[in-house]
């Protein structure tokens, strides 16, 4: 029978002891502008992560396609953040982003681009009457915006519009001051004044009887910045077909993802328009009516009442506190900029240029929803037809898809009040709670060589102009090396600084990318030594306490500036490491590196196209058809490039050509065969090429810059040596005079002198007049010069001659 199984008696486990360096070991920190502070963070559920984006207003191309970069920057500066919340932190984000496809300003602009379509139309022929029409609008303008330019320079209450603007010219002419300080007041105030010189030539035109559609065509172009206020003015009552802005907004909501696109910012998770919430907008502004903190006007607009909820009691009606929450407490109004309550010129803004909010009981009211006048879109309501406020529309979509609270909330600084402050307080009068947001994150705004971007300043800058000077990836980087909640300056010297971090990183992946090849081609068997001494271990240890600090950057409020420089750091500690000879390095070691330099440097958005796990480099942006790769086209560039040189190899050695041809010849194949094809050859110490794999625009242009500065050294030396030549040439031409014949006939004027002595200084003037001492002693001096003159005149003529007479 077999003996019972004895009991294997377990080991003891001893828990690691927490080391030093672990104890408060840091944990995430946001900016959050609802304390002005870093805070930790701490999301409701976990790791799920609830956050909200106002979106874009997308009305105009000014605005959207073709963006303004300050309008994007932020973004960019939220992609950045929320990959670094699921790439870095793994957080499960769902993010949520508007699209503003209702308000005053896209009415305003739907309207006065249909009606200067409209007349276009309309216009057979280049007639006094449009001329009438656009010389009309322009009084109006200068009775309204430009007075408010010009104003207190004299202008009438009533102008004579021919001699303000003759008086605006002689202003551009005589007083830059002046010009100067219109175009701040007005952005488009030079292409206003410039529909006046539309005028002019269309009155001309009519004058020698051209009345062409292209005449009239060109005339409402170039005054249409007067003429489309003037039409809608006029006939803006009269656009009812709601298909008009909606067409408008969804032009340019495409525009704006083909701009976010290129900037490699990631589509949000989910995207609401209000338009699609209209129905919603109305049961939410009903719910705050209710609550007693919003009010029906006498013409149907209602108005959140801020008096009220300031300082109003919480918990009240259908509150959404947790359960438990005895303590007494009262809403606030403008919790982020509590300062700016009473801020006229911000509320106003606000509230739209359609809106008067004469119907409203206090200045610091806003509409929650607007009666629709003429000439605007309208939907049904309890209070008769009208169209959501600009604020409601944020709380109600966020509600819709996230319920009575929210982890994050962000938008540009700019939106903090009115616009965050009033979501905050109608949002929290509709739950009934003291806090809507847990954590508001505001983007800072971009200037330009420290300026704010302004057409005025002549510093605009568009997504395309940007793209344009610099590549996505270059932008990218350059938002990464600012603090994504502090003004961004925009300078030519932060890009070329961009530029050279993006060539050291570049290098670095290079240098990696061709060792590591070189590495797995030869299969290198053991040579019996591990290669991991004190300069890998040292390189080993920096990197983990790289790992270490880069974390802590990133806690710190997504410090990416700091963890960019660590980045660099590390890069700049390798290369040092890779300075000791390719015989002397630890490939695996140099790998571990760009392997994590890479996927941190993809977290911020910075990759290209799908990449494996150890992908070292940006990657590279797939195209279509790239899948089905032809090997015949891919290896021949290579092939002939090395057949065409064994055959030129081949042509030296059979005419015994000397050394340095065949040099030439590998120099040929080094810069110019092989860098279209993107393969680098590094020459080495011990005479073998390090082999590189390289994207052919970087070569092609670093050979072209340095081509390029080749030349302009060797242009500014030829140019140094000719203006010599010609500083020579001037010389010796004024040397060939003797001074002996200086003073005299042809050299002077006839009757100039009358006697010399016997080296040709004059004694006596024309008149026979005794030359003073003190001109005598001038002409003495001047017969010194020129004597030296002639005497060196005289050496460069033997010299001439012995040259000629060798050749």
């Amino acid at each position: 029978m077999a003996e019972p199984l004895k009991k294997v008696a377990k080991p003891t486990w001893y828990a690691p002891a927490e080391l030093s360096s672990q104890v408060g070991e840091p944990g995430l920190k946001v900016l959050n502008s609802l304390t002005k502070e870093k805070v930790e963070f701490n999301p409701m559920n976990g790791k799920s992560v609830k956050w909200y984006n106002c979106g874009p207003t997308v009305y105009d191309a000014a605005h959207l396609g073709h963006a303004r970069l300050v309008e994007l920057e932020n973004y960019v500066s939220q992609d950045i953040i929320r990959r670094i919340l699921v790439d870095y932190f793994g957080y499960d984000v769902h993010f949520v982003m508007n699209i503003t496809d209702i308000d005053d300003k896209i009415i305003i602009r739907s309207r006065q681009n249909y009606l200067i379509n409209q007349l276009k139309t309309s216009s057979t022929a280049l007639s006094p009457e449009l001329v009438s029409q656009v010389k009309d609008a322009w009084t109006a303008y200068l009775t309204s915006k430009l007075k408010k330019v010009l104003t207190p320079s004299g202008l009438s209450t009533s102008p004579d519009t021919e001699a303000t603007w003759t008086w605006v010219l002689e202003k551009e002419r005589t007083d830059d001051q002046w010009w100067s300080d219109a175009k701040a007041a007005d952005e488009k105030f030079t292409m206003h004044i410039s529909s006046k010189d539309a005028i002019v030539a269309a009155e001309s035109a009519l004058a020698s009887q051209d009345r062409s559609l292209e005449g009239a065509v060109a005339l409402i172009d170039q005054a249409k910045d007067v003429l489309a206020p003037y039409l809608d003015g006029k006939l803006g009552a009269t656009v009812t077909d709601p298909s008009v802005s909606r067409s408008l907004a969804a032009h340019w909501e495409e525009a704006f993802y083909e701009d976010m696109a290129r900037l490699r910012v990631q589509t949000p998770d989910t995207i609401t328009r209000v338009t699609e919430y209209v129905p919603e907008i109305v049961v939410f502004v009903e719910r705050i009516v209710k609550n007693g903190y919003a009010y029906v006007a006498e013409d149907g607009s209602v108005y959140f009442d801020t008096r009220r909820f300031d300082g109003g009691k919480g918990g009240n009606f259908q509150s959404t506190e947790p359960e438990g929450t005895e303590e007494e407490w009262s809403h606030f109004y403008a919790k982020l900029q509590p300062g700016k309550k009473g801020n006229k010129e911000a509320l106003e803004e606000g509230e739209g240029d359609l809106t008067t909010g004469a119907t409203k009981r206090y200045p610091s009211d806003f509409a929650l929803w607007k009666a629709s006048k003429p000439g605007e879109p309208a939907w049904p309501s309890p209070w008769g037809p009208g169209r959501p406020g600009w604020h409601i529309e944020c709380s109600v979509m966020a509600s819709e898809i996230f319920g009575e609270n929210m982890d994050i909330h962000s938008g540009g600084i700019d939106l903090t009040f009115p616009h965050h402050d009033n979501e905050l307080a109608q949002s929290e009068a509709y739950h009934d709670c003291r806090q809507w947001v847990n954590y508001f994150l505001h983007t800072g705004h971009l200037h330009i060589e420290g300026l704010k971007m302004s057409k005025s300043l002549k510093n605009f800058i568009t997504v395309e102009d940007a793209l344009a000077m610099y590549s996505p990836r270059q932008l990218r980087l350059a938002f990464l090396g600012q603090l994504w909640s502090s003004p961004m300056d925009f300078k030519e010297s932060t890009m070329q600084e961009v530029k050279a971090r993006e060539t050291t990183i570049d290098n670095f992946f290079n240098v990696a990318k061709a060792l590591i090849l070189e590495r797995r081609s030869h299969k290198a068997k053991s040579d019996g030594q591990h290669h991991f001494d004190s300069a890998e271990k040292e390189l080993s240890a920096f990197q983990a306490q790289t790992q270490r600090d880069f974390r802590s950057a990133l806690c710190d409020s997504f410090n990416t500036p700091e963890a960019l420089d660590r980045l660099l750091e590390l890069i700049s500690r390798t290369n040092i490491y890779l300075s000791r000879g390719r015989a002397s390095v630890n490939v695996a070691v140099v790998e571990m590196v760009a392997t994590w330099v890479a996927k941190m440097l993809r977290i911020f958005g910075l990759g290209e196209g799908s990449v494996s796990r150890n992908t070292i480099g940006w990657g590279k942006a797939e195209k279509d058809g790239e899948a089905n790769i032809d090997r015949e086209s891919v290896l021949l560039p290579y092939l002939q490039a090395l057949s065409t040189f064994r055959d030129n190899v081949r042509q030296l050695a059979i005419k015994q050509a000397p050394q340095k041809e065949i040099l030439a010849l590998c120099d040929k194949l080094r810069d110019e065969d092989l860098v279209p094809l993107g393969v680098a050859l590094d020459d080495q110490e011990d005479g073998k090429a390090l082999v590189k794999l390289v994207d052919p625009e970087t070569l092609i242009r670093a050979r072209d810059e340095k081509l390029a500065a080749i030349a302009a050294k060797a242009t500014k030396k030829a140019a140094a040596a000719e203006a010599e030549r010609a500083k020579k040439q001037a010389r010796m031409e004024k040397g060939k005079i003797s001074p002996e014949e200086m003073f005299k006939p042809p050299n002077v004027p006839d009757g100039t002198y009358g006697t010399w002595n016997d080296v040709g200084i004059p004694l006596t003037d024309g008149e026979g007049a005794e030359i003073s001492k003190a001109k005598g002693k001038k002409l003495s001096k001047e017969w010194e010069i020129q004597k030296r003159l002639h005497e060196e005149y005289l050496e460069w003529v033997k010299g001439e001659g012995a040259q000629a007479g060798k050749s």
